[in-house]
């Protein structure tokens, strides 16, 4: 059933190939702001999306699941005239963005994780749930997981600002349910035999979503698919490395000529 929620969302460029970029569990669309002013706004016109519970859609009504997630991407899409695009997400943007894949495989172009959550969903330690779980009402916790998922060795300041943001911009309630959602699904065998070109980008210092564990999910899940990992950046490529990660994913991007 298709969605009837519009996105809230805003468009930079006005290129010819569509993209959509799609946050991750622990920021809005300010999260790709690091990025914004060195994109190829020629080539590329990107639509950065807020997901249910999130900055303008924060108090937006929902079942916080990927499936809806993708069922709205898909309902600004029509609203937007794209008929054909690509798909940025980070993390669980990225289970988003597979998820529409999965509805919608003759739309999408192409498709980019940065430390994309698998479309098999994410297990995680008893220990690890624990945090993960009560992170919607603890700061503190939010804060530990930015810190473990970035290796440890980013500033205070840094890790303050991630957390106030985050807090911020997400609703609690919302926050906790995306999470169910994106450790728990398993649609990876709606993706079986998938052509569509499937870029992934994970960062070495993130042992959460480490090489290896991608190799084993993306790489089986995409016929096309392929692997950048990059160094000294964690699960935060957006704020860690913006110069590297905009060349690795527009020059993927840029690979479809279609």
């Amino acid at each position: 059933m298709a969605s009837t929620f519009l996105l809230p969302h805003e468009l930079h460029g006005d290129g010819p190939h569509k993209v959509f970029a799609v946050h991750g569990w622990f920021a809005d669309r300010s999260a790709w702001a690091p990025v914004l002013a060195d994109l190829d706004r020629i080539s590329f016109e990107y639509a950065l999306v807020d997901l249910r519970g999130y900055g303008e859609a924060k108090d937006t009504p929902g079942a916080y699941t990927t499936a809806e997630g993708a069922a709205d991407v898909l309902a600004l899409a029509d609203r937007l005239g794209w008929e054909r695009f690509s798909l940025i997400g980070h993390s669980m943007g990225a289970s988003v963005a597979q998820r529409v894949v999965a509805a919608a495989r003759a739309r999408v172009r192409r498709i980019a994780g940065v430390s994309p959550i698998p479309a098999s969903g994410l297990t995680l330690s008893p220990k690890r749930w624990e945090l993960f779980a009560t992170a919607d009402n603890e700061p503190a916790h939010r804060r530990t997981i930015i810190d473990l998922t970035t290796g440890g060795v980013r500033p205070a300041a840094w890790l303050d600002r991630m957390t106030a943001r985050s807090v911020a911009r997400s609703d609690a309630k919302a926050f906790r349910a995306w999470l169910d959602s994106w450790t728990h699904d398993d649609f990876h065998r709606d993706l079986e035999g998938c052509t569509t070109p499937a870029l992934a980008v994970t960062g070495q210092l993130d042992p959460a979503l480490p090489a290896e564990l991608i190799r084993a999910t993306w790489l089986r899940d995409f016929v096309r698919g392929e692997l950048v990992d990059l160094p000294v950046c964690g699960s935060y490529a957006m704020d860690e490395a913006p110069l590297a990660l905009i060349r690795v994913v527009e020059d993927f991007l840029r690979a479809d000529r279609a």
